[in-house]
């Protein structure tokens, strides 16, 4: 049974958009993001923002090295941006190690000699993808950090994709190994984070 609001919304809303909030946020995955590490054009987080917000990404995380790397803007990406948080990380360092003592499974895209197929690991796990920035790949501080490196299996002349492209490609794994276990069909928040972000985005 769901959960009513107690306090009164500052916007009128329809029944139908309700249900549609409702629905949608039943499916959020609380248990899988992203860490952005500086990927900083605009475009290419818009279009990362559409994908997480269709497959049921609840948030993600961005890390400048410096604070004139950031990109506040979100062209292209439709209604998207309201639909999924985004967090800026200050210690990139500390976010890995609280994960990791979470029993939080993080991977990180890339190209060495042992990066794995993304498909051999499992996403269902509670599960943490580090995307790394359209010119240098993952930073070398992150790297030091999580050894585990995934990749994208590809069969043509060109072997690299667009950032957002390639993080479409690797959430919609996620979402395909989700819903063959058909966790889509139990919500990962609580019911009272499932109210709590009712109200909220009742207000957008």
């Amino acid at each position: 049974m769901a959960l009513v609001l107690q306090t009164p919304m500052k916007k009128e809303i329809s029944p139908a958009r309700l249900e549609r909030i409702r629905q949608v946020l039943q499916k959020r995955q609380n248990d899988f993001t992203l860490l952005l590490d500086n990927v900083w054009d605009p475009h290419n987080i818009a279009g990362i923002l559409r994908t997480c917000d269709a497959f049921g990404v609840l948030d993600i995380n961005l890390y400048y090295k410096s604070s004139s790397d950031q990109k506040n803007e979100y062209k292209s990406s439709g209604s998207a941006h309201k639909w999924v948080n985004r967090k800026e990380l200050k210690n990139v360092a500390r976010f890995i190690k609280d994960l990791q003592a979470n029993d939080t499974q993080i991977l990180r895209t890339g190209f060495s000699a042992t990066a794995k197929p993304v498909q051999n690991f499992d996403l269902t796990k509670k599960t943490c993808i580090i995307i790394g920035n359209e010119h240098d790949g993952i930073s070398q501080e992150v790297c030091e950090l999580v050894p585990d490196e995934i990749y994208i299996p590809m069969f043509g002349m060109v072997q690299s994709l667009n950032v957002s492209v390639a993080t479409s490609i690797i959430v919609y794994e996620m979402s395909c190994q989700r819903n063959a276990v058909n966790a889509y069909d139990t919500p990962t928040l609580s019911p009272e984070e499932l109210l709590t972000l009712e109200k909220e985005w009742c207000e957008k």
